[in-house]
């Protein structure tokens, strides 16, 4: 019975030296701010339900999982790392861009900014907005990037709040049929409860290309 007790001991002892060990392991603490650009201008996207993602590997070590950091609407990202040198990467098959899994690699030590750059089949220009009653008017310019670049369609947002996108919105009017260039497009809210109460709105307008799984927005207007 003494040697149970004392073997008993020992194990609680080993294992509270051993807790302890795992709580002493350093955190990270240097950190990437990372933008996506193109021609050097930051691109608008959708920012939330992590749906654009840029992954993080670390070559030499045995299980190279990557790490994932989530892009904000405005094109920004950041992740919190232990010092070492990174592959920044684009994930397969996501984003309105030309999927060619763009690469930057980081030497981090300490606060590292990083722009990874892409080609996005299309971008937005010069958006305008107005709110006369319930109809909401916009016109802005689509310009094509990739020449085989198709629109599959062209979508206009509303939002209570100023995260506007394709999933979070209030009301939305998809366009089919729309081509690149000067766009003008309208949206009757008379009958949109949400708009009638809301304190506050905001507007945006989106582009999806034929075959991609985001699309591409452009900034986020308030318009009451």
């Amino acid at each position: 019975m003494k040697l149970y007790k004392y073997f008993l001991l020992i194990s609680v002892a080993a294992f509270t030296i051993s807790s302890c060990g795992l709580d002493n392991y350093d955190e990270p603490k240097s950190k990437i701010f990372g933008k996506i650009t193109y021609n050097g201008e930051m691109l608008n996207l959708r920012g939330t339900g992590e749906a654009v993602q840029v992954q993080l590997y670390q070559d030499g070590y045995e299980l190279r999982d990557n790490i994932t950091a989530y892009v904000g609407q405005d094109g920004t990202f950041e992740a919190l790392l232990f010092d070492g040198e990174y592959k920044v990467v684009t994930k397969d098959n996501n984003g309105p861009w030309v999927n060619s899994r763009d690469t930057v690699v980081v030497n981090l030590k300490g606060t590292t900014e990083v722009e990874l750059k892409v080609t996005p089949y299309f971008t937005i220009s010069n958006e305008s907005f107005s709110l006369s009653g319930s109809n909401l008017n916009t016109a802005f310019s689509i310009n094509q990037v990739v020449n085989t670049a198709q629109i599959d369609y062209v979508t206009l947002l509303v939002s209570r709040t100023s995260f506007v996108d394709d999933v979070n919105n209030i009301a939305r009017k998809d366009f089919k049929d729309q081509k690149a260039g000067t766009v003008t497009l309208s949206m009757d809210m008379s009958d949109n409860k949400d708009f009638a109460s809301a304190a506050a709105l905001f507007a945006r307008v989106g582009v999806r290309t034929v075959g991609a799984d985001q699309a591409i927005y452009s900034k986020i207007v308030r318009i009451k």
